[in-house]
């Protein structure tokens, strides 16, 4: 026999090449399973936020009894600030670590991490009993806080990604910015109801530790969740594709080698975060300090919108499977762009109507990226890095952008004397936002890069 009779046709050639992988058929039961203990730790993370956020005051009053409460004020928020100065570091561990060893096994480390930081700052003695171990204590645990979270949200958003069949991936993803919604409403809730219940000084003394230390059961029951769940297919596909069970990608081609893909990212991330903090973490201080608005009904109203971006939050995320992910946040940027002066006008004219309605404005512009970019950023990158890169592109536009937002604006109104300052700095982040969304491809109902079709099993809802 000649060795040409080893040749195949060039015609089988072509068809085994043009032959597309088989897809995955997902489990929805599985699948269901996966939402819920991504968007937990999302929850959780803003749950300790919000309670953070509220209860500043008496924890000023506890760690930096300086006397000054300003000072006490600045001291609690500058603790506060210190986790988002870790979380790119988080991300540069977590991240890489996410694409080597799995999803899933970093997602329960990142939980036991966060639970802990929160639990622990519920049993730090006060400055009263240890002195300056205290404040030294709650640094600590703030920043194993930061150092986790700065692997959460990319793991959490990716983990979906990977699991969700294309033609739901924005529906199902959307789900795990509900998560943060209802976490910060948790939080911010339950301080307030402490607040009303509870005298001054039993505050201080006793009762600031209980939202803390709920964290304990919930990192529980978040880590269960996690632990029952399996790796994702895609990094199971790729890990079988890999040499050693290991798929090994240097941190270095995560950043060099998707430089473009980083970039838009960190686009997409910055106008998402800026807005996202503006009205969720600065508009109740702008409210009270600014407007001299009443505290109590600032912060009801800034609750009340967040409760009406969770019931439009999963209708706005199956709005991007069917018309794109695009096009939703490109009406965000948008609507950002137009409608911030007119909204920040509303809400400077003080009655309770006005003030309702421009943050209510605001609340449905944001849900544009809260129902959009859990899909949308994991997609930017392919499945071998995309724990990685999204993880370092993520964290570093929300340390540099994102988190730092409330100090910025403050200190624009305070060189300027100019109270709509927070609508022109929307306004800047909606033209960087608009950018990004002009160079991302469009990913809705297409499969994630390096990653095969995946579609919905039987029985999906």
């Amino acid at each position: 026999m000649s060795s040409a009779s080893f040749v195949a046709p060039a015609s089988l050639v072509k068809t085994r090449k043009a032959k597309a992988p088989d897809p995955t058929v997902t489990d929805p039961a599985l699948v269901r399973r996966a939402v819920k203990a991504a968007a937990l730790g999302n929850a959780m993370e803003w749950f300790d936020f919000g309670v953070y956020s509220y209860i500043a005051v008496t924890l000023g009053k506890v760690f930096f009894p300086s006397g000054n409460p300003t000072a006490q004020l600045l001291s609690t928020f500058g603790a506060f600030a210190a986790a988002f100065l870790v979380r790119p570091l988080g991300g540069m561990v977590f991240g890489p670590l996410g694409d080597r060893v799995g999803r899933q096994k970093v997602l329960a480390l990142t939980m036991i991490m966060m639970a802990a930081g929160t639990f622990a700052i519920g049993l730090i003695p006060s400055y009263a009993t240890i002195g300056v171990g205290a404040p030294i204590l709650l640094l600590v645990a703030r920043l194993v806080q930061g150092f986790s979270t700065g692997g959460e949200y990319a793991g959490a958003s990716t983990f979906i990604a990977e699991y969700a069949p294309d033609k739901r991936r924005g529906f199902l993803g959307s789900w795990l910015e509900f998560g943060t919604l209802a976490g910060y409403i948790g939080g911010a809730g339950l301080v307030t109801i402490m607040t009303a219940l509870l005298s001054a000084d039993d505050l201080t003394s006793w009762g600031w530790r209980i939202p803390f230390l709920i964290a304990g059961p919930m990192g529980i029951i978040g880590l269960y969740l996690r632990m029952r769940l399996e790796e994702t297919p895609a990094f199971a596909a790729e890990v079988e594709k890999a040499e050693n069970n290991r798929p090994k990608t240097p941190l270095r081609e995560m950043v060099t080698g998707q430089w473009r893909a980083l970039l838009l990212c960190v686009g997409l991330v910055l106008v998402f975060n800026v807005t996202d903090y503006m009205l969720l973490s600065y508009m109740p201080s702008y409210l009270t300090g600014q407007l001299h608005y009443d505290e109590t009904h600032g912060l009801l109203v800034v609750l009340g919108v967040m409760a009406v971006m969770m019931i439009v939050q999963p209708f706005a995320g199956a709005l991007t499977d069917r018309v794109g992910r695009r096009p939703v946040i490109a009406t965000g940027c948008a609507g950002f762009l137009l409608l911030s002066v007119p909204a920040l006008l509303l809400i400077r004219e003080g009655s309770l109507l006005a003030v309702a309605l421009g943050m209510g404005a605001l609340g449905m512009l944001l849900v544009c990226f809260t129902a959009s970019m859990p899909s949308a950023l994991p997609a930017l990158f392919p499945t071998k890095v995309r724990y990685g890169s999204l993880s370092i592109g993520f964290n570093v536009s929300v340390s540099l952008f994102g988190g730092t937002t409330p100090l910025v604006v403050t200190a624009l109104i305070g060189a300027t004397g100019n109270m709509m300052m927070p609508a022109y700095y929307m306004m800047a982040a909606a033209v960087i936002g608009g950018f990004a969304v002009w160079r991302m491809a469009e990913s809705a109902g297409r499969p994630l890069p390096g990653s095969a079709p995946s579609v919905a099993g039987r029985h999906a809802e």
